[in-house]
This record gives structure tokens, C-alpha cells and sequence, in this order.
């Protein structure tokens, strides 16, 4: 009778353990866990995840309360968030929509699971592909899009807004709010200087992030006195650094500094000091920046590797191959001179980067990859800019993996991004070695999580292989 109670206690305990375990979706064990906001590595570590979210991570030796549909060994590898690609395009027209969509998959392939759309000209199916990623209807990256960008009439760009007046500007703005965009994106083709001030402005007071292009005949002190958000594209804050911007924007408005002329003038007239104060008043008001060193790089040493024969162009369509041929061409009428200033701009440009560090400045690691900009490929292309903000830019490993993954949320306010924590969106990429002790190592991926699914290195491989059968 005893044996019987003591059996029937034991088996009692038993059920009340089991009924206790938390269920969750996927537990990735026996992971080092890299802390990006610290540096600070935690080895043995267990991510327990459900949905779409983390719900705990901890000692592998801690989490047996949870119970998963599945486990999978993490090997000892390197656990970060998925890396943001904070600045890239679709577009290219309608007949390359196919084209445009492949991009999704190798985002996913190179451990990209944020993506942020600086303006495209088929923002109708962009808008589409975003919300049917985010209800789970198509398997790819998040995507944050401004839709098509402000511009002014008879402008360089396709299927833009184009504006001449404030009325004009307030119906764009009805416009954009109507289809949801994430932010909005301002370029300075034809947009006259003071409407230009009024649409960053304007588009503040309705509550979104503004990321614009900026006018040389405006200092970066009027631009981020109107509220401007995101400088898109180093050579804007290279140009703010010299002695005197208000003295060469007005040159600039007068036409006495043209063309090449203004990167010479830049050249002979930056001076750190006068960087670091104005890079500290972007730092006061907010006011972040995204660099894109890879095309500006690629276009620079287009005389030792002109990328036609790339192996990453299994991956691109034909059609977005062909829409890179108008900028090589131009790059390939420059004599040797010009092929030699083009290498002096880029590498005097990526210096200032350190600069912006120093200052404060919040650095957004974004590729311009897409559409358009040559060569500038998605997926593999963030790995690039990564290890180029290094190499050129004078930051850090880690200081470049928090230009990804942290800062690049934070400037679209998304909090539950930026860590591997209880709380946190389920994007985790796992390495095979360690990014803190070498930038590239962000290229040896062993598994990704997207929204708390898996894709170990099989599936990856499997992505890359239906993106190249497509666009054979």
C-alpha cells in the first residue's frame, strides 16, 4: 500500500512539472550571445522564442520550464540580431517586379532580416509586399518604405511626387499618409531650397522620420534646423565640415563653385575642428546619418574591378543588371586623372565617418543597393558596407554591427529591435566565427531566424539557388 501512495506521489510531482513547461515555438541552444550595445559575449546561452517574439534567454541549464515544437542546436556559434540593410531601393518599372521580389529571399539569404526602402518607383507593390510580409503571406524581410519621394517638377526620378507649391506639398503629404508610409524621403533634383526646408518641416508635424538628400545651396544647419531626421549619403556631412558652409552654399546658389570644382573646395578648405562642431549639432538635434560607402566605392575603383563579371550576378536580373549601365559608362569616360580624384574624394569622404563617431552622430549602416546603383547588390551588400565603415570610415567592428542593428531601429522608433532579449522581435542571425574580432565574419552565416522561424544553412542555400534558377 505504501509502494502504491509513494508511486502515485511521485507520478503526481511528474505531472505538475510538465504541466508547469511554457510552451514556445523554437529553442536555439548552446549559443554565445553577443551583446552589441556592450560588446560583452555570454557563452551557453539558450534563445527560447514564440511567435514572432523572444520570450527568454538564459543559461542553457536555466530553461527548463519552456518546452519547444522545435530545438536546434546552435553549436557553440554566434548569436546577434539580423542585420538592417537601413537604406536601399526597388524599382525599375513594373516589368521588373520579378526581379524586384527576388530581392527578398536574398536578403534573408545573407542574414538581412530588415530591410528599409528609400523610395521607389513601384511603391504600390512595395506597399503590398510589406504588408504581406508582416502578416506572414510572403516569407522575406521586414520592410519600411517611404513610398515615392518629394521632388520638384520635371525631376530626374520616375514615379516620384513632384511639387512646386505648399498646397502641392500638403496633397503629396495626404498622399503618403494614405498608403502608410514609414517615413519620408526628400531629394533635391528640382525641389526649390525654400519649399524644400517647408517639406521637412511640414512632414515632422505629421509625426513621420524624414530622410532626405540635401541641397548644396543649403547648410547643414538649415536643413536640421527644419527637423531633418536622416542624412542619406556621407559626401552631405563631408561637405558640412569645411571652415565656412554657409560661405560656400552661397557660392554654390551663385553658380561661381560648379561640379568637380566643389569637391576640390571641400578638399582644401575641411577642417576638423569645424567638422566636430557642426557634426555636434547634428548630434544635439537628432539628426543621423547613413553613409552608403559601397557604390561611391565601387564607381571609384571601377579601373581595377569593373564587376561585370561578378559571381553575385547569378543572383540579379537582367533587367535590374541593365538599369547599372548608364552610371558605369559615365565612369568609364574619365581619363586617369579623373579615375584619381574619384579614389582621393571617396577615401577623404569615408575619413569623416570617424568624425561623426566622435561627435555622436548616430550612423545608420545602409548598402543604396537595389535598382539603379551598380553593382550595389542586396544581401551580400550590407557585409560590405560593414567592413568598408571599417576599413575607410575608422569605426569599430562593433561600433559598425550597432549602425545595423541598433541604430538603425531607433531612427524608425522601433524599440523591440536591437537585441537579443525577452521582449525583442525573433530576427537572430548565428555565425560561424565572431564580427567583434573581424568585420567580415558577418559573411559566415550558419543559420537565421526570421520572425521566429529558422532557415538553417540548408534553407539559406536553398533561397540562393531558387533566386539564381529564376533569373537564369
Amino acid at each position: 500500500m505504501l509502494k502504491k501512495l509513494l508511486f502515485a506521489g511521485i507520478t503526481s510531482l511528474a505531472c505538475i512539472h510538465v504541466q508547469a513547461q511554457e510552451a514556445a515555438d523554437l529553442i536555439i541552444r548552446s549559443v554565445q550571445v553577443i551583446d552589441v550595445h556592450t560588446g560583452k559575449i555570454k557563452a551557453g546561452q539558450s534563445i527560447v522564442i514564440r511567435h514572432d517574439s523572444i520570450i527568454a534567454v538564459n543559461d542553457d541549464k536555466k530553461i527548463k520550464r519552456y518546452k519547444a515544437a522545435r530545438e536546434f542546436d546552435g553549436a557553440g556559434k554566434y548569436a546577434m540580431p539580423g542585420l538592417w540593410d537601413n537604406h536601399m531601393h526597388f524599382g525599375g518599372g513594373d516589368t521588373l517586379a520579378d526581379e524586384n521580389k527576388s530581392f527578398l529571399p536574398l536578403y534573408l539569404a545573407h542574414g538581412v532580416t530588415t530591410i528599409r526602402d528609400c523610395s521607389a518607383d513601384i511603391s504600390d507593390l512595395v506597399i503590398r509586399w510589406r504588408n504581406e510580409v508582416n502578416s506572414g503571406a510572403l516569407q522575406g524581410p521586414t520592410i519600411f518604405t517611404s513610398g515615392p519621394k518629394l521632388e520638384g517638377y520635371k525631376s530626374l526620378w520616375l514615379n516620384d511626387l513632384e511639387i512646386g507649391t505648399s498646397a502641392e506639398l500638403q496633397q503629396a503629404l495626404d498622399s503618403l499618409q494614405k498608403i502608410k508610409v514609414d517615413f519620408v524621403k526628400v531629394t533635391d533634383n528640382t525641389l526649390k531650397s525654400d519649399l524644400y526646408l517647408e517639406a521637412l518641416r511640414e512632414a515632422r508635424k505629421r509625426g513621420w522620420a524624414v530622410s532626405a538628400h540635401i541641397p548644396y545651396t543649403l547648410t547643414m544647419d538649415q536643413v536640421t534646423a527644419a527637423g531633418l531626421s536622416a542624412v542619406e549619403h556621407l559626401g552631405y556631412a563631408w561637405k558640412a565640415g569645411v571652415k565656412d558652409e554657409a560661405s560656400l552654399s552661397q557660392k554654390i546658389a551663385a553658380g561661381e563653385i560648379k561640379g568637380r570644382d566643389i569637391n576640390k573646395y571641400i578638399i582644401e578648405n575641411f577642417d576638423s575642428s569645424a567638422a566636430l562642431k557642426t557634426y555636434r549639432m547634428m548630434a544635439a538635434r537628432g539628426t543621423a546619418i547613413t553613409p552608403t560607402l559601397t557604390l561611391p566605392h565601387l564607381m571609384a575603383w571601377l579601373d581595377v574591378d569593373d564587376h561585370s563579371h561578378d559571381d553575385y550576378l547569378q543572383y540579379i536580373g537582367k533587367g535590374i543588371e541593365g538599369t547599372y549601365a548608364w552610371r558605369v559608362n559615365r565612369a568609364k569616360q574619365d581619363d586617369a586623372a579623373a579615375v584619381a580624384f574619384r579614389k582621393e574624394v571617396f577615401i577623404k569622404t569615408a575619413a569623416s565617418l570617424k568624425l561623426l563617431q566622435q561627435a555622436g552622430v548616430k550612423i545608420m549602416a545602409g548598402t543604396d543597393a537595389g535598382y539603379l546603383n551598380s553593382y550595389t547588390y542586396p544581401g551580400i551588400g550590407i557585409h560590405e558596407e560593414l567592413a568598408l565603415m571599417v576599413k575607410y570610415g575608422g569605426i569599430t567592428p562593433l561600433q559598425a554591427l550597432q549602425a545595423s542593428v541598433i541604430n538603425s531601429p531607433e531612427y524608425l522608433h522601433k524599440g523591440n529591435y536591437g537585441a537579443l532579449a525577452a521582449g525583442k522581435k525573433a530576427d537572430v542571425l548565428l555565425l560561424n566565427a565572431n564580427p567583434l574580432a573581424d568585420i567580415n565574419n558577418t559573411q559566415q552565416i550558419f543559420a537565421v531566424v526570421t520572425k521566429g522561424k529558422l532557415l538553417d544553412r540548408k534553407a539559406l542555400d536553398d533561397l540562393l539557388e531558387q533566386v539564381r534558377a529564376a533569373n537564369k
